[in-house]
């Protein structure tokens, strides 16, 4: 059963804001004693947090689907609803965040670095935060924001000093055994190691960590093999090192051209040229080869590579080696540039900056982009005709009318609000009065109002029978 995994796609999802409330405060001889529907609690966010104790992404392998909690929604009495629980999912150090069509999100390195995979939605405000002086008792309250929703792929690239790179059965397992404290798996067939090993060396005053990485061979940088899946473990690292066995009992290879052919993949898969190499003629232990150590040692070093012979089994050379590659970590990490704070700059919005764009779309629909019109319309409930005045108001101050009549829009015109996939849609019909002035009964608004005869039949009567009053007064000289 796999118990590795460095690679998988995880669906998550934010919580969604609860809606806002509208109520009315009632209590005895006070029926309508002001507006006191309470806002909506904010969702859960889901962050991805770096936790060195994690080193597998096997359970989001299973476990691909991650929702946070919602908020709750607001009451009367003005309580506001509670916030939804943040998700908080812990990911091995060295874990690149991406998108679907593979574009870096974040790259978490170090513990405790934390990425908001998806931001919760707001809460919608309830109608005692929405009341005004022009609007005392609003009848409606705003929705709560759904929460972001999106697919992202986590890779993990091991945070290592060293990498081990060789043909299977080369002896890095061994090699990386006696280096360090870590316990690989180790047998004479090959593809023995199927996962990554970590190990920490400590030469001299430098603590350094090596990584075993597994199944080099002839196509890797292709898919052949597994060199495609771990490939992407050697990219941190400062220092190449390739293990060469010089006791191998395959009749078609030698050490260098071993060498040659693990270069060649690496150059495919790219941008390691500039990490130094050192090579390691390992089993120099077995007489045959030590001598073929003696044979190839110049030709390596002619090319300019440093040599070192080592036996991981007799535990000889070990020492040399692991100072050499200390020696370069120290090198390569004092040529590392100091790390910066990261300055926080504060860029004003421009004064002719309204926010959002209109443009005319070849069908003729004139379609609104920006954030505030978005996220009004989101938070309106297009059931309530006092809502849906509300936001054409918010939208008459923003300057959506005149920007869409500079565009050419006319009554009666196409105006879509948002993406092609999650539009309002309507009917333009320019306003010509805003204002709590235009509002009649709780809960309408009469520029959405259609002709109501009854209404129209009841106040004929109303007056009427004022004006049957009126003639009964002047004439009843008492």
């Amino acid at each position: 059963m796999t118990t590795f995994v460095d690679r998988v796609e995880l669906h998550v999802a934010a919580g969604n804001g609860g809606h806002g409330c509208a109520s009315v405060h009632r209590e005895k001889f006070k029926p309508l004693g002001g507006p006191d529907g309470g806002n909506g609690g904010r969702g859960g966010d889901v962050t991805l947090v770096v936790d060195q104790a994690i080193t597998t992404l096997l359970d989001y392998h299973h476990h691909p689907h991650r929702k946070a909690t919602n908020g709750q929604p607001g009451a009367g009495d003005n309580r506001s609803g509670k916030d939804g629980q943040d998700l908080v999912l812990p990911v091995p150090d060295g874990t690149v965040v991406l998108d679907r069509d593979g574009n870096v999100l974040a790259d978490l390195v170090g513990q405790g670095t934390t990425f908001i995979a998806g931001q919760g939605g707001r809460g919608g405000l309830g109608n005692a935060a929405l009341a005004s002086a022009r609007r005392k008792a609003p009848g409606f309250a705003l929705l709560g924001e759904p929460g972001e929703a999106r697919d992202i792929v986590l890779e993990l690239k091991t945070v290592a000093d060293v990498a081990l790179v060789g043909y299977p059965s080369a002896g890095k397992s061994s090699l990386i055994s006696v280096l360090s404290a870590a316990k690989p798996k180790i047998a004479d067939y090959p593809f023995t190691t199927l996962v990554p090993n970590l190990g920490v060396v400590t030469a001299g005053s430098t603590v350094y960590t090596v990584a075993d990485v597994p199944g080099l061979i002839p196509g890797a940088s292709q898919g052949r093999g597994l060199g495609l899946e771990f490939l992407r473990h050697v990219e941190r690292c400062s220092v190449l090192v390739h293990v060469l066995d010089t006791a191998t009992l395959e009749s078609d290879r030698d050490p260098v051209s071993d060498l040659d052919i693990i270069e060649e993949e690496l150059k495919q898969y790219g941008g390691l040229e500039d990490r130094p190499r050192i090579v390691v003629l390992n089993k120099i232990d077995i007489p045959d080869g030590q001598d073929l150590a003696d044979m190839i040692r110049p030709d390596l070093e002619e090319r300019g590579y440093r040599v070192f012979e080592v036996s991981a089994v007799a535990r000889t050379g070990l020492k040399e080696l692991s100072f050499a590659l200390a020696g370069i970590i120290a090198e390569a990490r004092a040529a590392k540039p100091v790390e910066v704070a990261t300055r926080i700059v504060i860029r004003p919005k421009a004064v002719d900056d309204a926010g959002f764009t209109v443009t005319l779309e070849e069908d003729g629909i004139y379609r609104v982009r920006g954030e505030k019109p978005e996220r009004w319309v989101r938070q309106t409930d297009f059931n309530n005709d006092e809502a849906v005045g509300y936001l054409a108001d918010r939208l008459n101050r923003l300057g959506v009318e005149d920007a869409l009549v500079k565009a050419g829009a006319r009554a009666g015109d196409g105006v879509a609000i948002g993406a092609e996939d999650n539009a309002v849609v309507f009917d333009w019909e320019p306003t010509l009065a805003a204002g709590a002035e235009m509002l009649g009964r709780r809960g309408e608004d009469h520029r959405l109002e259609a002709p109501r005869p009854a209404a129209q039949r009841r106040r004929e009567r109303e007056s009427e029978r004022d004006e049957a009053q009126r003639e009964f007064d002047d004439f009843n000289p008492f």
